[in-house]
């Protein structure tokens, strides 16, 4: 096995005397998809705070390409490659879908603004803009203000912001939540999209079990803070701590 794109070592946090998270310890793959999983109140996005950078830890590392990244900001560890949906939401809701998109393509690309070099270098940022629009099905959308899309257009649209910032791990908490029945299947499939292009690390915290199942290479289960299961998701789930754990419609929601 490769080295991990990404680890925690002991990772912990604390608030005054509760331990949200327990000295957790996980290694990610390139090219796998890990669901994260447990009740509320588990741990989860406090995990993915922690890996972002939303949140300082209490001891432990987070380390990227086998370097520690702990003392970098979010906007540090996002040009280090990684990236999550919700830091991107609404960047700039009066612009257009096309201007958001464009602006992170400028961004990830490092190019500034050159008299000489403007008009080519901004058609090449719009066409990269609309080539990203196109594979998360809202070009159409292009020219309509953020701040008026539907909420299922916005979750697209904080997909649609995270490739084109071209992360190493993308790290989505939640990507359905909230969405309608017709709405959600899109969002996966550009999960899945991701997935298949076997060569970027996905961490997917979500609480449908069926989405779990189909999308999963693995899942690790958090509770009170610490890992007590980690492994295949058939593995995991039918493990004596999960039933123990998640009986009943625990088990079907967590």
């Amino acid at each position: 096995m490769t080295d991990p794109i990404l680890q925690t070592q002991d990772l912990t946090v604390r608030f005054g005397g509760h331990v949200a998270v327990d000295a957790v310890t996980c290694a990610f793959q390139t090219g796998e998809l890990t669901a994260i999983v447990g009740p509320n109140g588990a741990g989860k996005t406090t995990y993915f705070n922690l890996i972002s950078g939303q949140i300082p830890a209490s001891s432990g590392s987070v380390h990227l390409r086998g370097k520690p990244i702990d003392s970098m900001s979010v906007s540090q560890r996002t040009r280090a490659g990684i990236g999550r949906a919700f830091q991107l939401t609404n960047l700039f809701p009066n612009l257009s879908v096309l201007e958001n998109v464009r602006l992170v393509v400028q961004a990830h690309s490092g190019k500034g603004f050159n008299m000489f070099s403007m008009a080519s270098q901004h058609i090449e940022l719009t066409e990269q803009a609309e080539r990203v629009l196109t594979r998360v099905r809202l070009i159409d959308q292009r020219e309509q203000v953020v701040a008026e899309l539907s909420h299922g257009d916005q979750r697209k649209l904080e997909v649609a912001l995270l490739i084109a910032l071209d992360p190493a791990v993308y790290m989505f908490d939640e990507p359905t939540a909230g969405m309608s029945v017709d709405e959600a299947p899109l969002v996966l499939d550009l999960i899945e999209e991701l997935k298949d292009q076997q060569d970027r690390t996905i961490l997917l915290v979500e609480h449908k079990m069926d989405v779990i199942r189909t999308l999963a290479d693995r899942i690790i289960v958090l509770h009170n803070g610490q890992l007590a299961a980690d492994g295949p998701p058939a593995e995991v789930m039918a493990s004596d701590v999960v039933q123990e754990a998640y009986m009943g419609r625990e088990l079907e929601d967590v």
